[in-house]
């Protein structure tokens, strides 16, 4: 029984040991001017993240280092720790990762943390320990609240409604359907309103219109729909309109507001967006910040974000842009993308 017990407290010390190490190697490694900065999207065809590239590679003209960014084909975890791996061969300084899976990253991300590369996130998290800084768009309460205040706003705070989300393990969608449900569970402004089915776009702009059409048909009385996918909404509004349906049926959600412009004008669509360009900017600015250790992640730290000013890291690491907005055809002109 001692020698059991002695060799099960070696295990333990082992396995302390290597996690110690595995923290030690990150925290050592500060480096003393601009890195290189790796991305990793969500999808290679989401125009989102063109975007935001545009706003890190603005930043990098700023402050010098370099901007890589590598996207999947598909929108699967599998496909981004192909990604993750490359970039640790390529000896990136910084991985910054878009998730699409909130725990399924995280042992290639560890893998790739303990060979002393850095790792962040933007747009979409993983679990904090996986991850030193997360670069959020908007607080996920907060952009949930907006989703469902402007399915009241379309729908006079009554009937059913449906949802169409990207992928059933999309860390942030999640998180704002659940918040969503909370709402409509608590909020009486809500009480009249009813989530009758969450659907899923996986990704393909053609499953999704499938989707919305299957959604018509099941639920005759629908009133509305949202979309927190910005590759979903632009398939919805189609479909919804090719189908002769959209104004009967309300559409909300999450896209790039310049692909739904001819919607919005029309007032049976409405949109939550941000600064996409800014995001990217922003999380280059702080993937740089945490690669010298002038931030380590914890709650008050600050950094500069040139032409954004100053950001306070929040609780769990989280660095959070500013608020989104609902888009109507009134302010339609300051989203340009």
């Amino acid at each position: 029984m001692r020698l059991r017990n002695k060799s099960l407290g070696i295990a333990a010390l082992a396995l302390a040991t290597s996690l110690i190490g595995l923290n030690a190697s990150a925290a050592e490694t500060c480096a003393t001017g601009p890195v290189t900065v790796g991305f990793i999207s969500k999808l290679d065809t989401d125009p989102y993240f063109e975007v935001s590239k545009q706003g890190a590679e603005e930043a990098q003209a700023e402050i010098g280092g370099k901007v890589l960014q590598q996207s999947p084909g598909q929108q699967t975890a599998e496909a981004q720790i192909a990604f993750i791996n490359s970039f640790v061969s390529q000896k990136v300084d910084v991985i910054a990762i878009s998730s699409n899976d909130l725990n399924a990253l995280a042992p290639a991300l560890k893998r790739a943390a303990h060979q002393g590369i850095k790792v962040v996130t933007y747009d979409s998290d993983v679990v904090a320990p996986a991850r030193g800084v997360f670069f959020n768009q908007a607080k996920s309460d907060s952009v949930a609240e907006m989703l469902l205040q402007s399915m009241g706003d379309l729908t006079d705070h009554e009937g059913e409604f449906a949802v169409l989300q990207g992928t059933p393990t999309n860390a942030n969608q999640n998180s704002w359907v659940d918040f969503m449900k909370a709402q409509l569970k608590d909020n009486p402004k809500f009480s009249k309103m009813k989530l009758v089915q969450v659907v899923y776009g996986q990704g393909s702009e053609q499953i999704a219109q499938q989707q919305i059409l299957a959604l018509t048909q099941n639920y005759p009385n629908l009133k509305g729909i949202s979309v927190p996918d910005g590759i979903g909404m632009p398939a919805a509004a189609r479909a919804l309109e090719q189908a002769g349906l959209l104004g009967k049926i309300k559409l909300t959600g999450l896209a790039p507001a310049s692909l739904l412009k001819k919607y919005i004008q029309g007032g049976a669509v409405q949109d939550v967006w941000w600064n996409v360009k800014d995001l990217g900017y922003l999380t280059y600015y702080g993937a740089q910040a945490y690669a010298q250790c002038k931030i380590t992640g914890k709650t008050g730290e600050t950094f500069k974000a040139g032409r954004l000013g100053d950001y306070t890291i929040g609780e769990a690491g989280e660095v959070v842009l500013g608020p989104a907005q609902i888009v109507t055809s009134a302010n339609l002109d300051v989203f340009k993308f």
